[in-house]
């Protein structure tokens, strides 16, 4: 059986692109997964989770990685509620793989309404169940956290090196990010283009400083 794992990383962060990834894994290759040391990308340091990437890239039947970019996020929020934006880009996703059975790690509080959305938003033909925490219960789900994670840390370094600054994780609760951030209203007058002018992170600082 083609199992598909699917798991977002970049929800929160005031900073940046989010990043919705999508593994298919033969069922039989499960165990392969294991002996790699797969697990949710959280629980890996930075370094290990660029290692596995690209073993579990070869592993894969298939893959892909959905970018949302910090102002299509900030454009959807005008119209819809971030759970809805979860689902529509989950089902984007869904659409690109191919598999007879869908795990996906829940961004729901309620995980069979996500499934039953995420399926038929996306018109898939394959099972497709929700969990909250399939990226620690289900091997093929934390493949998936972790190209969705390597694919944000890799597009916040590279911010980083192009405006050769340190901005932090990008999250609000980082004072790096913050500190950044308050520092570019002062000298800039307004935030920068990667930012989500949405969160209410975004809203105080140019309330303070703009």
């Amino acid at each position: 059986m083609r199992l598909l794992g699917a798991d977002e990383a970049g929800k929160g962060p005031v900073i940046g692109s989010m990043f919705v990834a999508g593994v298919v894994i033969d069922e039989d290759r499960i165990f392969d997964l294991a002996a790699l040391g797969v697990k949710d990308s959280k629980l890996l340091a930075p370094q290990r989770r660029e290692q596995l990437a690209a073993r579990i890239e070869r592993i894969a039947l298939d893959r892909y990685v959905l970018e949302v970019k910090p102002e299509v996020i900030d454009e959807l929020r005008q119209l819809m509620t971030m759970n809805e934006i979860m689902v529509r880009s989950f089902s984007r996703v869904v659409e690109k793989l191919s598999a007879e059975r869908a795990i996906l790690d829940a961004a729901d509080v309620n995980p069979g309404r996500f499934a039953r959305r995420v399926k038929e938003e996306s018109g898939t033909r394959m099972e497709v169940v929700a969990e909250h925490r399939a990226d620690k219960n289900h091997l093929v789900v934390a493949a998936a956290s972790i190209l969705a994670k390597v694919a944000r840390d890799r597009s916040v370094r590279e911010l980083e090196r192009s405006l050769g600054l340190e901005i932090g994780s990008g999250y609000p609760s980082d004072p790096a990010t913050v500190r950044f951030l308050e520092d570019w209203a002062r000298e800039h007058g307004d935030l920068p283009p990667f930012v989500r002018q949405s969160w209410k992170t975004a809203e105080r600082i140019k309330a303070r400083f703009i």
